[in-house]
Parts: C-alpha cells; sequence; structure tokens
C-alpha cells in the first residue's frame, strides 16, 4: 500500500490512513477501485481538517472534529462540484476511517458517525424489455470478422443477461471453466464468491464459442479470447453492443450491464425472492437489489399508464 496516500498529509495521518487502507484491502477484501476512491475520499477530509483546525496532525484532528467542521468540510466539497452521491460516499469512506481510527486510539468518534449525508435520489437500473434482451443475444454477433467471435460476443452476452454476471465476472472464467458445471463459483466483488446455477442456454453458448475458438483454452488460461488469442479486453464487448443497439434501436443505456440489470429485473417480475436475487447477483446489502423493486413498479405503471380507461 505505500505511496497510495497523498504526499501532502502530514505523516502521521498518512501513515493511519495507509494503514486503513491495507486494513482495507487485506481483511475486508475491498476491490483495487474501491480503495482507491477511499483514499482520494479521506485524503480530502484529512487535509481538511488540518488546514481547518488550524495545522493540527495525527489523530488529533479527528478527534476534535466537530459538526461544524464536518459540515464546512461538506460545504466545500460542494463548492468544487462534487455530486450529493459523491459526497455521500465520501462521507462514507469518512466515517468508515474514523470509526477504525476510534477503535485504535479509543477516541469517541461519535460526531463523525452521526453525521448524516445529503440526501439524493438513486438512480434506478435500466434494463432491457425482455423482447429487447433476447433480441441483443440474436443480434450481437451479426456484424463479427469471424463466426468464432460471432459465438464469443453471443456467449458472453448470454452470461451476462442468463446469469446476471459482470462484464468482468464473464471475462475472467478459464478454459477450466468449460464445460459450464450446473453450477457455478463467481469471485465478484471485494473477492467475494457466490454460487450461480447454469442456465442450459448459457452452457450450449459458450460450448457453441469452445467448438469455433482456435485457440488453446488450457484450464488456466482465459476462456474468452481476443483475435490475437490474448484475453478479451471488455471495450470489445461493449463496442459490439453498442452496434446491436443502433441496429435494434434500443436506448443508449443498452449497455452489457444492462443486461445483467435484465436479468435481475425480469426475474423479480416472474416472482423471484428478493433475497435469492441478491445472492445470485453477489449484492453486499439488500438495499442494492431492492433497487429492482422500484423498477418493476416503475414499468407497472407505466402498463397502467397506456392501459387504463380514462373517462
Amino acid at each position: 500500500m505505500a505511496g497510495l496516500t497523498d504526499p501532502f498529509l502530514a505523516p502521521a495521518l498518512g501513515a493511519a490512513l495507509t494503514q486503513w487502507l491495507s486494513h482495507l484491502q487485506a481483511l475486508e477484501g475491498a476491490a483495487g477501485n474501491t480503495v482507491e476512491a477511499y483514499r482520494r475520499d479521506v485524503s480530502r477530509y484529512l487535509m481538511f481538517l488540518s488546514a481547518h483546525q488550524g495545522g493540527a496532525e495525527g489523530i488529533a484532528a479527528i478527534a476534535r472534529t466537530t459538526q461544524t467542521d464536518l459540515r464546512a468540510w461538506m460545504a466545500e466539497e460542494r463548492s468544487r462540484g462534487l455530486s450529493a452521491r459523491s459526497l455521500a460516499r465520501a462521507l462514507s469512506a469518512v466515517k468508515g476511517f474514523t470509526a477504525w481510527a476510534a477503535d485504535r486510539t479509543r477516541t469517541d468518534a461519535t460526531t463523525v458517525l452521526s453525521s448524516r449525508g445529503p440526501k439524493f435520489r438513486r438512480k434506478l437500473p435500466r434494463p432491457l424489455s425482455e423482447d429487447g434482451a433476447a433480441a441483443v443475444l440474436t443480434d450481437i454477433g451479426l456484424d463479427a470478422r469471424e463466426d468464432w467471435i460471432a459465438a464469443r460476443d453471443t456467449a458472453i452476452a448470454t452470461l451476462l443477461y442468463g446469469l446476471g454476471l459482470r462484464i468482468s465476472e464473464a471475462l475472467s472464467l478459464s478454459g477450466g471453466n468449460h464445460p459450464l458445471p450446473p453450477t457455478l463459483r463467481i469471485t465478484g466483488k471485494g473477492g467475494k464468491t457466490r454460487p450461480v446455477p447454469v442456465i442450459p442456454a448459457a452452457a450450449e453458448a459458450v460450448a457453441a464459442y469452445v467448438r469455433l475458438c482456435p485457440y488453446n483454452l488450457a484450464p488456466l488460461e482465459p476462456l474468452f479470447r481476443g483475435a490475437r488469442g490474448g484475453p478479451v479486453n471488455p471495450r470489445l464487448i461493449q463496442a459490439a453492443m453498442e452496434r446491436a443497439r443502433l441496429r435494434l434501436g434500443l436506448p443508449a443505456t443498452a449497455t452489457p450491464h444492462a443486461l445483467r440489470h435484465s436479468f435481475a429485473t425480469h426475474l423479480l417480475s416472474a416472482g423471484g425472492d428478493l433475497r435469492a436475487i441478491q445472492e445470485l447477483l453477489g449484492h453486499a446489502s439488500l438495499s442494492t437489489t431492492q433497487a429492482y423493486t422500484a423498477v418493476d413498479a416503475a414499468r407497472l405503471m407505466e402498463v397502467y399508464e397506456k392501459a387504463h380507461p380514462r373517462a
């Protein structure tokens, strides 16, 4: 973790931040992108505190934090253009660091930990319709240069929609995962693994790709290959999806990740249990999965508005 903290941060604060980031990564399995975002957020907070409190160093800057200090920090962050959503994330990082530091120094962190973040409206997932998702699976490989690349793109899209995988999870599969078993063990965000049932359509799509792929798919090598035999770059799948949506007249929100959203939304519409969907998606919090109930309700209201007879 050396070198992750801001060079302008006081040494004692920088050391504490480095230890906390190491804790997040090693013991809690935080993803690299999460660690980097938290580093930026907490570094800015600690530098603000040091300046705001007259150059205080070490944990003393944290111990003396008041609601007025926090409000001043949040006001500065908003003034530089930080959105309410991003500020809420930054406050969450600050609380996590403060709780960790307070536990080690026996500092009372109640002021920080009880602080409320800005309210914001969560963006709802933008799934495709069932017909739209099915059309993507049929269309996504149509303009590929070679049959095996068409089969590859179709297989990846089928894993996203049929199993609810993230694109990174699909591309992390190795040759040893073929043929797909009845249940895959997927390693998701934070290094957490989850079982994902494999539907026949996904197993068949992957098998079709493997039959056509010109490369040796060794057990420890990537399952999905680029044209030159290396691992597939996610941008290739994003580009294939963009071409498919343009041909099909789908909205700009029809991205590879929208196929995962579609998986969850269509399962919920069919009566799927919210807890089970949470497990399938690998969400750490049920509140994340609950966004799909709002999507389902919004679609229901849309149908209602179109179909309900008016006097």
